[in-house]
Order: C-alpha cells, then structure tokens, then sequence
C-alpha cells in the first residue's frame, strides 16, 4: 500500500524522489504491485463531473515505467477518522455542501450523531446530489478513471478495489474513531437513524406485518464503548438480538448493507467488463468479541454472523454473483495476542471467511489490519494465505496479498531485511519445499546490495 497523501491536495505527487526511489526498491525486492488510493475528495472535488486525474496519471506513469502492476482503489469515503489515518481528504466539497443542507445524507446513530465518512446507504438511489444518486456518482467516478487509463488497464492496473463505505470497507461507520467516540474494543452502534434508513425499516415492518416495529432502531444497544453483557440487546441469556424482534432487524439492517454492495458492484462490473482487471469489495476484520454469542460489534457493522448463523456467506455469495474479488483484513493477527478478556479471535474468524469463499467459490486476497515489520507477523500472514483450513481444497491458496504499508518504516535495514525475506517465501507459495534459511541468507545477500537505494528511499520518505 502506498502512502494514504501519495497524491497531494494541488494533484501532484507527492514527495516524487521519495516514491521513485521507493518503487525502485519494491520491485527490486520481488513486490509484485502496489495499491493505490484513487481518493473521490481528490479527483472530483471541485465540481460534478469535473475530474481531475492529475497526480494519479503521474504516480501510474510512474508504477508502469518500474514495471508494477496496480491495485486501484475507487476510494469514495473520507480518509482522516480511522486507524492509521495520517492526513485528512473530506468527500468533494460540493456533497459536503448538499450534507450541510440535509444532514441526513450522512449515517446517523440514535443520538443524532452524523458521520461524515460516508454517505448513508440510504440515500443510494436518489437524486440527492445535484440531480445525480450516490451510485449515479460512484459510476460516473469509475466510467471517467476507465476511459483515462484506458492504456494502463489491463496490464499495469489489475485490479479494481471497489469501497463501500468508511475505511474503503463493505460495513457501516459503526465504530469511529474520530474524537475519541470509539475505543477498542468497544461494541459499536448501530447507524441507521438518518431518515433515508428509517424510512426504509419502517417499510419493512409493514411489509412484516409488524409496523410497531418499524419506529426506530434498538435503542438498548448500549453506547459505543460498551462491552455485550452490558446492554440489554447484546446480552447472552435473553438479549434483543436473540428474539424475533432482534431478528427481523438484523435481517433488514444486514440486507441493506448487501443491497449496497449488489448496486455499486452491478455497476463496477459492466463498467470494467472486458477491461482485464479483477474487481475486488474489502470486508472489515472485526474479531473482538467473537467469541460470545451476539458478535456485537459484527452486527453494528452489518454484518449478521452471530454464533448460530454465518455472516460472512451471504457476502461471499453476493461477490460470487459479481465475479468480484473477497478481500479480508487481520490476516496478521494471532488470537493470543489481543486482550483476552475482549474475547478477540481473528484466526478464527479468518478461519470463518475461508470457508465461506471456499463454499462460495469466491477467490479470498488479504490485507494486515496494522503496521507489523515483524517475523512472528510475517508467518501468520505465510500460514493464513496458504489456507490450509480443515476442509478447504488442498490447491487453494490466496489470490493475493497486499502489505499495510510503504512508509519510512518499512526501510529500516532490519525491517527491510525482513521484508524482503517475507517476499520471497510468499512469492514461492506453498508449493515451495526450499529450505527458509536459504531464502534468508538470499535475502541479507541482497539488502547488501540494495542498500544505496533503500537509504535514498527512507531519507526521502522523511522529508
């Protein structure tokens, strides 16, 4: 992943000796491919239908003359508000604008609080942004990036990352970090209390023949920094969420979020059909509290996998209709290293998504969810994308793996070192029967080499 500012306000690159010496040096070490924001609040920000692509060709230019392939991400949320966000780029100014007029454009939870990562799902197929739905926009975003790199598709860009909400991700802002709302590992709230939302569950609930139901979202969800047992709609004997009620609302509240990613992914396909690329939808890795009953923070972020029902399959069926791409955060994680007492457990979560693109026959890509230049990181990773997952076809492994993140970090000689090693084993894949200690005297072999150019890059990140 490249640096989320690659591409600065004035659409420049940013930093330019810094990213030449860079990418030099990833390809050098046997990366395959770099991912890149393609921020909406960027390119779009000054007017409707006027884009500006201008760093972006650049930085592109740039990938293809190193010889890299390229992870586009169509990057329509906020960047500023999440973990490691280190530079803030707002949506456009002129949605900005429309959200001003009728702040219910943004998500919403039960105390009023909006959220300006994203516009709510709710309002996806009307005209509320001068004259154009939300998807409209989505669209039109990714027919003009097309028809610009039209000559790079294909060869230097291979994959198309779709977002779909905060962070890039498939989920509601159900746990912000912005002014300290939500801290880990608290269980989140629901967003569905913008009236776009509100209309549609009261519709619902008629439709359910239940309209007492379709007021309001659960208003005993406790606060974002709660923990299950402490509310009455999470708890584990007789919690809302475990009752018809609960599940007539985590049923329409989970749709809506399907529905979102069915309606930006029918348009990505036709969009990019025949282009050479893959298409890919990020789902978020939200593995505290796994392991009780409700999975809490799952559900606030839509996603409906409690312990007695999978979550995670409906979302691997609905990229299978599409063809798309099911790319996982926390493949790094260890289950032992997070507080135990939060009941966290991203392998087996990991676990949970293999098996459900492996029954939906949906190609699975990772991501780390935080910076790790560590080995005891690195072979969870090695181990996690080989899938061996009791169960799962022995030939099947992941499509692809892309690395949080290019920064001076990363270019420290013995995290360079590492990463290096890193590289290699993950390019042999699981096929490989050569010795590891031979791919680590390689790898120092080669940091020995390389070390000009690794300098060059990390003094000119700094700057």
């Amino acid at each position: 992943m490249m640096p989320l500012d690659s591409v600065t306000n004035g659409n420049t690159v940013n930093r330019k000796k810094a990213m030449n010496a860079s990418l030099h040096a990833l390809k050098s070490a046997g990366v395959e491919g770099i991912m890149i924001d393609v921020w909406w609040g960027l390119v779009e920000r000054e007017a409707p239908g006027a884009y500006n692509w201008g760093g972006y060709a650049e930085l592109l230019e740039m990938a293809e003359k190193h010889g890299l392939k390229v992870q586009a991400v169509m990057s329509f949320h906020q960047c500023g508000g999440n973990v490691g966000d280190s530079c803030t780029i707002p949506l456009p100014k002129w949605v900005t604008e429309e959200i001003e007029k009728d702040p219910d454009l943004a998500y919403t939870d039960q105390w009023g609080r909006r959220n300006y990562e994203y516009l709510s799902l709710g309002c996806d197929t009307l005209p509320v942004l001068k004259g154009r739905t939300p998807v409209q926009c989505y669209a039109d975003f990714m027919r003009a990036f097309r028809d610009n790199f039209k000559h790079l598709l294909g060869d230097t860009i291979v994959e198309i990352q779709v977002g779909m909400g905060p962070a890039g991700e498939l989920r509601y802002p159900s746990y912000p970090e912005a002014n300290g709302t939500w801290k880990f590992p608290g269980i989140g709230a629901f967003q569905c209390f913008d009236k776009y939302m509100l209309s549609s569950l009261k519709a619902a609930a008629e439709a359910a023949g239940k309209p007492e139901w379709g007021s309001t979202g659960p208003t005993d969800a406790g606060h974002y920094n709660n923990w299950p047992e402490d509310t009455p709609f999470f708890k584990k004997e007789g919690g809302g969420w475990n009752t018809p009620y609960g599940e007539f609302f985590l049923t329409w509240y989970s749709q809506m979020l399907l529905d979102h990613g069915e309606r930006i992914l029918s348009s990505a396909t036709s969009i990019f059909d025949g282009a050479g690329v893959k298409i890919s939808v990020k789902v978020a890795g939200i593995h505290w509290h796994y392991g009780t009953r409700s999975h809490a923070p799952e559900l606030t972020a839509g996603y409906y996998n409690t312990r007695y029902r999978d979550g995670y399959l409906p979302i691997a069926q609905m990229l299978a209709r599409h063809g798309a791409v099911f790319n996982f955060t926390c493949i790094e994680m260890r289950d032992h290293e997070q507080p135990q007492d939060a009941l966290c457990a991203p392998e087996k979560l990991v676990k949970q998504v293999a098996l459900a693109t492996g029954a939906a026959q949906v190609p699975l890509a990772g991501e780390n969810a935080l910076p790790r230049y560590d080995e005891y990181a690195h072979e969870q990773i090695l181990q996690a994308s080989s899938l061996n997952v009791d169960g799962s076809p022995v030939d099947r492994e992941m499509c692809a793996f892309t690395y949080l993140r290019m920064n001076p970090s990363l270019f420290h000689p013995d995290n360079w070192r590492r990463f290096v090693a890193f590289v290699k084993k993950m390019k042999e894949g699981k096929g490989a029967r050569r010795c590891w200690e031979e791919v680590e005297r390689e790898a120092e072999q080669f940091v020995h080499v390389t070390q000009p150019f690794i300098q060059e890059a990390a003094v000119a990140l700094m700057h």
